[in-house]
């Protein structure tokens, strides 16, 4: 299929920072293997991941992405029969070395989840129990201070400034979505992993998600799981293809989607598989 063809398919990129090949990578995944049990579910990956940016990783369901995602903050590390081997720097240091303290590494990379997830807690507790259990807050009016502008970032503080008492679950989808997103912010980490967090959203929802991510990425390094192929070439500058384990291509969103150079991609984008 020609380049045209793809763009037809795909006619809006998200833009792509003129210095994104001179940038030292803030993530570094080299060889990294992950197995449950007997079933190998990811092969020698190897994935530089820039700063404040945002990265799709995308694929079939079952390729692997969520599985590479929940090596970023051993998440993979709460199943028992996963073994994962290789190496996964972020800043220069090992997540993996024995003496990392896992709790810390999931306060710097923060996930949200596809389903949002708030604590049966009010909108404010929320926000602010990672400040708290963290000792980030001196007082009650810095705590307070950290919540407004976690929900601020989260585009939410409009919508709950008068009802910060209400229960997190009485927002809609989309509301608690933000609200997730608002938490993971509040401890102040380096990255945001993101599961599909739009699947369960009306578009309008999703939308709203979308400008969220393209203003946080300005501050954190961005790394998001999508089945929607509009959705990566809208919010990310890099994308990686995933296919049965193995890490068929990564490159600038508008390399992966108007070039590629394999053609597993080009089927996966074009629809002819997935």
């Amino acid at each position: 299929m020609t380049a045209l063809a793809l763009q037809d398919v795909l006619p809006e990129m998200a833009p792509v920072p003129a210095s994104i090949a001179e940038e030292t990578p803030l993530i570094v995944a080299h060889d990294v293997n992950v197995s449950y049990g007997d079933k190998q579910a990811l092969f020698d990956i190897c994935l530089d991941i820039p700063e404040k940016q945002v990265t799709s990783l995308i694929g079939p369901s079952g390729c692997g992405k969520t599985t590479f995602l929940r090596c970023l903050n051993r998440m993979n590390d709460l199943i028992g029969i996963c073994r994962v081997s290789g190496d996964i720097t972020i800043g220069g240091k090992d997540i993996y070395d024995p003496d990392v303290d896992v709790v810390a590494l999931r306060a710097q990379v923060g996930m949200v989840f596809q389903k949002p997830n708030p604590f049966p807690k009010s909108i404010f507790e929320n926000v602010a129990y990672g400040p708290r259990i963290n000792g980030l807050a001196k007082s009650k009016a810095e705590l307070k201070d950290i919540v407004e502008h976690s929900l601020t970032q989260a585009g939410l503080i409009d919508e709950v400034h008068d009802r910060l008492d209400d229960q997190g679950t009485s927002l809609s989808g989309g509301q608690q979505q933000r609200l997730c997103i608002a938490r993971t912010i509040a401890v102040q980490p380096k990255v945001i992993l993101m599961d599909e967090p739009c699947s369960a959203l009306d578009p309008i929802a999703t939308a709203r998600i979308e400008e969220l991510i393209d203003t946080l990425c300005e501050k954190y390094t961005i790394i998001i799981v999508t089945h929607s192929m509009q959705q990566a070439a809208r919010v990310s500058q890099q994308t990686a293809f995933f296919h049965l384990g193995h890490l068929v291509e990564y490159g600038t969103t508008e390399t992966i989607f108007m070039t590629p150079t394999d053609e597993r991609t080009e089927s996966y984008i074009t629809g002819r598989i997935g």
